[in-house]
């Protein structure tokens, strides 16, 4: 603030003269002043009546651009932020938290006129003082790279509300950048190799459960401008997809063609995330997972170098991003052959329990005998009043109603089914289903509490163990995911998702992190192994959990020789040497 100039006026003025206090404010927004300090006692002193708050919230009314400072803090810091951003909404990125008292307290418009002819020839900053006066320490704002500084967001400025959060985790980053091509991504990460300090967060759509693609007081590099969607070979089925893209809008190209890929449960979810992490999804056991259609992929390496790699060339990476690319370096474009998928059956079902363990058990037993081309998902939450909802969700890879129906009856029978619906539909149309994210952006808050495991059977101990968790009250949300089929065609070595004989992957979502940790820490001795993408949990044995060792060692041989200075850190990193 050191650069800029403004006026100080008291708010016994706003009480005696609230016009002419307002007219004050707007002469000084039109002589290119920065700002107007409410104060207390810069002046006269007493205000018996007001606060700078609710002065700021009028005056806003009142003026148009001039940035408002006053002191506004609340005893309940969640509160204080709450009203912010409300203010933020209704007025712009216009109020200014707290500022030094080096402004000059005014009375008339003649003084305002002498303080703006008195600095009229200084250079006047791109950004206004309110929202230079957000900026968070330790970010080199000026140093920007030049190709990215016309797109890059600030705390202070109009996009950044749409920016800071993701789908379910809120976040306050110092600076997101928003790289358009491979080259802008190596100025990206230059900038971040010079701020180390910082946590660095990579974004594709920002819908990740545990990725770490927000944070408070960071970097983030959003690439979601990246986001085409191109058919290069229809004999191949061959296709070159931006890691900003979600799978609704893959879907909706690939169905033009009768092809998708199989791409987890929910259309608005990134590319980039879920094709470098696994992609368990609706047409799994069918088709294999997200990485299983991967051919290629091109990235930027932590020191700015763009590579390819496939089974053709740079195998080693190739195999390391098929389940751990976060680590690796930034995916700028990923080659996939689609399958043929034509109609497919799409079920929902909501059934009614009083034994949510027999419920498990059925499900378990009807899920082991289901066909490949059927896949279904489980979830439920804490029984209420004696009663378990049971929702499954799933798709059956045929076109003949008579099929599908053959394979969805024996689900029903998990419970007693209170409501139903199964079509004939598009795989795009159960993609197309999720929410436009809209110019305003996610607005997830708080930090998710996620855990996660693989499951390699559905006993009877763990129906009975994962009952009592349920009973616990610590769950609000647990999933049962379908697996087994053509996930496990793929031989465990030959990607780093290396969890490829599980009956289900298991997810559980909670309130308190403590309590839940200690809930699901009592199951471990049904699980092997668990799946990042449903885990926030980072303790270093998370890692060991994720990854076998011979796929852990692996894994460190490659993030010594692509990311040895540990860049890629704040996503459940590759450790180069096993803490304990």
């Amino acid at each position: 603030m050191a650069d800029e100039e403004g006026i100080a006026l008291d708010l016994a003025l706003a009480r005696s003269d609230p016009e002419g206090f307002a007219a004050l404010a707007r002469h000084a927004e039109s002589r290119d002043l920065d700002y107007v300090v409410l104060s207390e006692d810069v002046l006269s002193g007493d205000d018996e009546g007001l606060d700078p708050w609710t002065t700021a919230a009028w005056l806003a009314g009142r003026t148009e651009k001039i940035g408002l400072a006053a002191d506004i803090d609340a005893d309940i810091p969640a509160m204080a932020d709450k009203a912010r951003e409300t203010f933020d909404l209704l007025a712009g990125a216009r109020l200014i938290r707290h500022v030094g008292r080096q402004v000059q307290p005014v009375t008339t418009a003649g003084e305002i006129d002498r303080l703006a002819d008195a600095v009229a020839d200084r250079p006047k900053p791109a950004r206004s003082a309110a929202a230079r006066a957000q900026r968070r320490d330790g970010v080199d704002y000026d140093g920007i790279p030049a190709s990215l500084a016309d797109v890059a967001i600030e705390p202070g400025d109009q996009g950044y509300r749409a920016r800071r959060a993701t789908y379910m985790r809120g976040g306050s980053p110092g600076l997101v950048l928003r790289p358009r091509t491979p080259a802008e991504i190596a100025d990206a990460l230059a900038f971040a190799r010079r701020h180390r300090h910082l946590p660095l967060g990579v974004r594709s759509a920002g819908h990740g459960v545990s990725g770490r693609s927000t944070n408070d007081g960071g970097l983030v590099i959003d690439v979601g401008a990246l986001n085409g969607v191109e058919v290069l070979d229809e004999a191949t089925r061959r296709v070159r997809v931006g890691p900003g893209a979600t799978w609704k809008q893959v879907a909706a190209v690939l169905d033009e063609h009768d092809w998708a890929i199989s791409s987890g449960d929910y259309g608005g979810v990134g590319v980039g995330g879920l094709a470098t992490a696994g992609g368990i999804g609706l047409l799994s056991r069918e088709h294999g997972l997200t990485i299983d259609r991967l051919r290629a992929v091109e990235l930027v390496l932590a020191d700015g170098t763009p590579v390819r790699a496939s089974l053709e060339e740079n195998q080693d990476l190739f195999w390391g991003v098929r389940g751990a690319g976060a680590n690796l370096g930034i995916a700028t474009a990923f080659e996939f052959e689609a399958s043929e998928v034509h109609e497919v059956g799409w079920a929902q079902l909501a059934l009614l329990t009083p034994d949510i363990e027999d419920a498990l058990r059925r499900f378990g037993k009807v899920a082991a005998e289901a066909p490949r081309d059927t896949t279904v998902f489980f979830l439920t939450g804490s029984p209420r009043q004696g009663q378990s909802v049971v929702q499954l969700y799933g798709m059956v890879d045929s076109a003949d109603p008579e099929v599908v129906v053959e394979r969805l009856t024996p689900f029903a029978s998990v419970g007693m089914l209170a409501q139903q619906e199964v079509v004939l539909t598009r795989y795009a149309a159960v993609m197309g289903s999720a929410s436009d994210v809209g110019p305003t952006g996610h607005h997830g808050s708080g930090e998710p509490v996620f855990r996660s495991a693989f499951l390699p059977e559905l006993t009877d101990d763990f129906a009975r163990d994962a009952a009592a968790l349920l009973r616990t009250g610590q769950i609000y949300f647990f999933q049962l995911r379908h697996m087994g089929g053509a996930i496990a065609d793929v031989a465990p070595e030959a990607t780093a998702f290396a969890h490829r004989t599980p009956a289900f992957s298991v997810a559980a979502m909670g309130g308190d992190r403590d309590g839940l940790n200690a809930a699901w820490d009592r199951l471990a001795r049904h699980f092997d192994g668990l799946y990042l993408s449903f885990e926030t949990d980072q303790r270093p044995e998370r890692l060991r959990d994720a990854f076998p060792p011979a796929t852990l060692a692996r894994l460190r041989e490659l993030k010594r020789r692509y990311d040895p200075t540990l860049l890629f850190r704040d996503n459940f990193p590759i450790t180069l040497e096993d803490p304990s």
